[in-house]
C-alpha cells in the first residue's frame, strides 16, 4: 500500500479523535486530574487556616482579606500566562512547573512569620494554582478520543473541589494535633514531590508535537503506545487547524462579532457571579462557621461537605446537559443554589448541625453543578479558532468575582454574620441564573440534536 518515500500524511486530529481509549491515554488523564486534585487541595488550605491564625496572632478576620485577594489575583495571572506558555514550551512542562511552584510556596507559607509574608507567598502560590487548571484540562482534551472528551474534561475540572474536600478531611485531623504550619508543610510537600513524577512520566501533547517535525520520531513512538501505529516516515498534519488557518488570529474582538456579543457578556456575568459565590465558600466558609461559635473541626467539615456536594453536582449536571441540553439544567442548578443558601438562614447552627452539613453539601452541589459545566458551554458557543480565547476570557472575568469575594466575604461576615453571608451566596446565584438564561446558543440535548435545526454552531 504505502512505500517508504510515499507515506501518506497522518491527520493528527483525526487520529486522536477516533480509535481506542488506550491505557496510556487513561493514565495521562489520571495524571492531569491528580495535578488538579493537588491544586484544589493547596488552593483551599488557607480557608481552613485563617480561623486558627486569627486566634494565634490576635488579628481580625479582615486582615486576611489581602492575603486571600492576592492569591486570587495570582491565579488569574497564572491562568493567562500558563495558557500562553503551554502553546510555546509545551503542556507537560507548564503543568509540572505549576505544580512545583504552588507546592514549594505552600511549604514556605508554613514558615511565614506574619500576615504580610503570607500575602506575598499566596500571590506566588496563586500563579501555580491558576496555571495548572487550564494546562491540565487542555492536555486531557488533547489525549482523549472525541467520544469520551466531555466526560474526561469535566472529570479533570471537578478534581478541584475533590481536592478541596480532601483538604477539609486533612485539615480536620492535622490542625488540632499538629497545627496550621504543619498543615502547609505537608500540603506543599505532596505536590512538590508529584511535580518530579510528572516530569519523568507525563508525555507531551501529540497535537503540539505534530507542529514540530523534529519531534515526529518521538510522536510516532507515543502514537504506537496509544495503539495508533504510523508509517516510519509519514509526515503529520492537523487538518482542522489548517482549515481554520484564515481565522487562526481572530483575536479577542471576535468574541463580540457574528452574533456572539450577547452570549459573551452573559457568560462573563455568569462566571463572575458563580465564582463570587464559590470562592466566598472556599475562602470564608470555615471563618463564618467559627464566627457563629462552632468548633474549628466542624468548620472544616462544613467546607468538606460543600466540596463533596460540588463533585456530585458537576458530574450530575454534565450528565443532564448531555441528555437535555444546557439551558434548563444550568437554570435549575442556579435556582437550587440560591434556594439552598437562603433556606440555610432559617437553620439553627448549634441545634441542627447535621441539617447544616446537609444544607452546605446541597448548596455546593448546585453551585459547582453550574461552574464546572460552564467550560463545556464555552466550548459549544465558541468555534475552534476562538474557543481557547473565549473560555480564557470568561474565566478571567470570573476571577474578578473571586477577587471581590475575598473582601466582600470578610466584610459581610464581620458586619452581618451568617445571615448576610448566606444572602450573598443566594443572591449571587440568582444573578447567575438571569445571566445564563440570557445565553442564546445553549448546548442542545441528544433528542434535539437528532432533529434538523438552523443552529449550526461549530463544535
Amino acid at each position: 500500500m504505502s512505500h517508504a518515500h510515499s507515506a501518506a500524511a497522518v491527520d493528527i486530529g483525526r487520529t486522536l479523535d477516533h480509535g481506542p481509549f488506550s491505557s496510556l491515554q487513561k493514565m495521562v488523564v489520571l495524571m492531569a486530574a491528580l495535578s488538579i486534585i493537588l491544586d484544589g487541595f493547596d488552593g483551599q488550605l488557607i480557608g481552613f487556616a485563617i480561623p486558627v491564625m486569627m486566634k494565634e496572632w490576635g488579628i481580625a478576620r479582615s486582615a486576611f482579606a489581602p492575603a486571600v485577594a492576592t492569591g486570587l489575583v495570582g491565579m488569574a495571572i497564572g491562568s493567562a500566562f500558563a495558557g500562553y506558555m503551554a502553546d510555546r514550551i509545551g503542556r507537560r512542562l507548564v503543568i509540572a512547573a505549576s505544580v512545583a511552584l504552588f507546592g514549594a510556596t505552600t511549604i514556605a507559607i508554613g514558615f511565614a512569620p506574619n500576615i504580610d509574608a503570607i500575602t506575598v507567598l499566596r500571590f506566588i502560590a496563586g500563579l501555580g494554582i491558576g496555571g495548572a487548571l487550564p494546562s491540565a484540562s487542555t492536555l486531557t482534551a488533547e489525549f482523549t478520543p472525541l467520544k469520551y472528551r466531555t466526560v474526561a474534561v469535566t472529570g479533570t475540572i471537578v478534581s478541584y473541589p475533590l481536592g478541596g474536600m480532601l483538604a477539609g478531611l486533612f485539615a480536620s485531623f492535622v490542625l488540632p494535633t499538629l497545627g496550621w504550619r504543619a498543615m502547609f508543610w505537608i500540603g506543599g510537600a505532596l505536590p512538590l514531590a508529584y511535580s518530579f513524577f510528572l516530569l519523568a512520566r507525563l508525555p507531551e501533547s501529540p497535537r503540539l508535537m505534530a507542529r514540530h517535525s523534529a519531534q515526529w520520531p518521538q510522536l510516532r513512538t507515543l502514537l504506537a503506545r496509544m495503539q495508533r501505529p504510523t508509517a516510519a516516515d509519514a509526515p503529520f498534519v492537523d487538518a482542522v487547524e489548517q482549515a481554520a488557518g484564515q481565522k487562526q488570529n481572530a483575536g479577542f474582538g471576535a468574541l463580540f462579532k457574528d452574533g456572539l456579543a450577547r452570549d459573551t457578556l452573559a457568560i462573563w456575568m455568569g462566571f463572575f457571579m458563580v465564582m463570587l459565590a464559590s470562592y466566598s465558600a472556599f475562602s470564608w466558609l470555615p471563618s463564618m462557621l467559627t464566627a457563629e461559635g462552632l468548633p474549628v473541626s466542624m468548620a472544616s467539615s462544613g467546607l468538606t461537605a460543600y466540596n463533596l456536594g460540588g463533585v456530585l453536582g458537576a458530574l450530575g449536571c454534565a450528565w443532564a446537559m448531555s441528555r437535555f441540553g444546557s439551558r434548563w439544567p444550568l437554570a435549575l442548578a442556579c435556582a437550587g443554589a440560591a434556594a439552598s443558601a437562603l433556606a440555610l438562614k432559617g437553620v439553627d447552627f448549634h441545634q441542627d448541625a447535621s441539617l447544616l452539613m446537609l444544607g452546605l453539601g446541597v448548596h455546593g452541589m448546585f453551585v459547582n453543578g453550574v461552574q464546572a459545566p460552564m467550560y463545556a458551554l464555552c466550548a459549544h458557543v465558541y468555534a475552534t479558532h476562538i474557543r481557547a480565547t473565549g473560555t480564557a476570557a470568561g474565566l478571567a472575568f470570573g476571577r474578578l468575582g473571586a477577587i471581590l469575594s475575598s473582601f466582600a466575604g470578610a466584610a459581610i461576615i464581620t458586619s452581618n454574620g451568617a445571615q448576610g453571608y448566606l444572602s450573598l451566596l443566594g443572591y449571587a446565584m440568582l444573578a447567575a441564573l438571569v445571566a445564563l438564561f440570557l445565553v442564546k446558543h445553549h448546548i442542545r440535548g441528544r433528542r434535539a440534536a437528532d432533529t434538523p435545526s438552523t443552529n449550526a454552531k461549530a463544535a
